[in-house]
């Protein structure tokens, strides 16, 4: 019997996006997957022990993507000594960071506007994949961070959970076009971004 044949994972995730995008989580199968890369299912199961894990592997992506635009996004506003007001710049950047991640992988852009990752992901993922997106986590709370030094001169929870409110939950419900919109979506969401900064986060020392 010959060895199965390998895929690039790349092709495998991309599938795996596009089935979610045009069908929802339900029709997300790894025999489904199969079906579209035109690769028998066992053969899937060499790149994925699970349907969990195809759906983790494909979060894991999609954020790394997200995270690297973002901080390309901020970088460009925070160079050399930046004020106040680069870094509410910078806070908007990272916010409006999706519409730019939507150019470049719309699934990606589109899995990451529609699912929490809580809600897509059951328990049981392998420790190695847990462990990519434990310190991928880790690392937006890292650049949260940054955000809230540059804003408010000090990374507390009250000044990261401010930050989290403008780049987290703001832009799905602005940005995810479920309705037509009179008014620009982005300029939407940079007038809500700018009205959360506009209130100082209360210090660490307070209530």
């Amino acid at each position: 019997m010959g060895r199965p044949r390998k895929h690039d994972l790349d092709d495998l995730l991309d599938a795996a996006e596009a089935l979610l995008a045009e069908s929802g989580h339900g029709a997300l199968t790894v025999r489904a997957v199969a079906d579209a890369v035109g690769a028998s299912t066992g053969s899937l199961y060499h790149a994925f022990r699970s349907r969990n894990e195809l759906l983790g592997q494909m979060w894991l992506r999609a954020a790394r993507r997200f995270l690297a635009v973002q901080r390309e996004a901020v970088d460009a506003c925070l160079q050399r000594s930046p004020t106040h007001e680069d870094a509410v710049d910078a806070t908007i950047a990272a916010a409006s960071s999706y519409e730019l991640l939507r150019r470049q992988h719309p699934t990606s852009a589109q899995l990451l506007m529609e699912y929490r990752r809580d809600a897509l992901l059951d328990d049981g993922l392998p420790e190695e994949l847990s462990a990519q997106l434990r310190a991928l986590e880790g690392e937006l709370v890292e650049l949260m961070g940054r955000l809230a030094v540059a804003l408010w001169g000090r990374a507390d929870r009250y000044t990261v959970d401010a930050v989290a409110v403008c780049v987290v939950d703001l832009p799905p419900g602005l940005l995810n076009g479920w309705r037509p919109r009179v008014g620009d979506p982005l300029d939407s969401l940079a007038a809500a971004v700018r009205g959360v900064l506009a209130i100082t986060p209360p210090n660490r020392t307070s209530a």
